[in-house]
């Protein structure tokens, strides 16, 4: 069946306005109990992280001193993590604005939202990377279909046994499918924790560092708010003083209705693109994408990594 560019720019544009309403109902109904100040560790840049409204909002600045990074309390093994973004206005070129889970080690698993600023009146540039233990270089990236400095804009990463999908107000972007069956490791195993931040990036963040950071322009500054996990399994260490990364996961589950007290795993834990998800992905791509690792001949003239060989939407 052919859907006509028209009709997917119609329907993506309703899925856009749908998934924005699905997303502030879920933030009044549970999502307003998350607090930055609370749940989060500042771990660098202390003095560029402002906190307001309580805690549910915060400010991320960089400077010629230093940039900040948050980082979540709480680690979790399988979620979804939604975060709103605004970011930071006009000439942004040479930073970083980030959104990402990382569960730290040598061989880490880790996925990237980064926004990859630019001069005055050009796009910025969503730049995406998943590592699972401990290889990254699965870069892709897009130009987006809004300005994100503009107002603010919900990110999301789903991750659960099945696959890694990456979404931008409900749309999805990117597919990391769970191929390890096929000798492509798949992050399942290590807990991660959430983290936000902003950084000077200069050397490559903007054209390959050809256009370098105007610190005259400094403090740059983006603002994050409505983060929300009450869909993820929080991972509780063992309390056995052994320091190791032992321990057990408590997830989120809803009631069996007319069961009493039976309970089942939430929707998230079990979710796969349907077929409408799939084709909205494929129209991203077609007209939003602009890298894709597995399409770079220059990176590997030999052979792509082996989930490349793998069609899309198989897993």
């Amino acid at each position: 069946m052919r859907v006509s560019g028209g009709r997917l720019r119609r329907l993506l544009a309703v899925t856009v306005v749908l998934s924005v309403a699905l997303s502030l109902a879920t933030a009044a109904a549970g999502g307003g109990e998350h607090n930055f100040r609370r749940d989060f560790d500042v771990v660098w840049g202390a003095g560029n992280a402002r906190f307001r409204d309580g805690g549910r909002t915060v400010e991320l600045s960089l400077d010629e001193r230093t940039g900040a990074r948050l980082q979540s309390k709480q680690r979790y093994l399988f979620g979804k993590f939604d975060l709103e973004m605004k970011l930071v206005p006009g000439e942004s070129a040479g930073t970083i604005t980030s959104f990402y889970i990382c569960t730290g080690g040598a061989r880490h698993d880790e996925v990237d939202f980064e926004f990859l600023g630019n001069a005055s009146g050009e796009p910025y540039l969503l730049h995406t990377n998943i590592f699972s233990d401990g290889r990254g270089e699965r870069e892709q990236q897009f130009a987006l279909w809004f300005d994100p400095t503009r107002g603010f804009h919900t990110y999301t990463i789903l991750w659960n046994p099945h696959s890694i999908i990456l979404y931008v107000d409900g749309v999805p972007i990117r597919v990391f499918a769970n191929n390890a069956a096929a000798g492509v490791p798949f992050p399942a195993r290590q807990p991660v924790r959430v983290f936000a931040s902003i950084w000077d990036a200069e050397d490559w963040a903007t054209q390959g560092g050809r256009v370098r950071t105007d610190w005259n322009r400094a403090p740059f500054v983006a603002t994050y708010r409505r983060y929300n996990v009450t869909n993820a399994c929080v991972w509780e260490d063992e309390e056995d003083g052994g320091g190791g990364n032992g321990g057990r996961v408590r997830c989120p589950t809803t009631a069996v209705a007319g069961s009493g007290r039976r309970r089942r795993a939430a929707a998230w834990m079990a979710q796969r693109m349907d077929w409408w998800s799939w084709m909205t992905l494929s129209w991203v791509r077609m007209n939003y994408m602009v890298y894709d690792y597995c399409a770079d001949r220059r990176r590997f003239p030999h052979e792509f990594p082996p989930e490349c060989a793998i069609p899309i939407g198989r897993s």
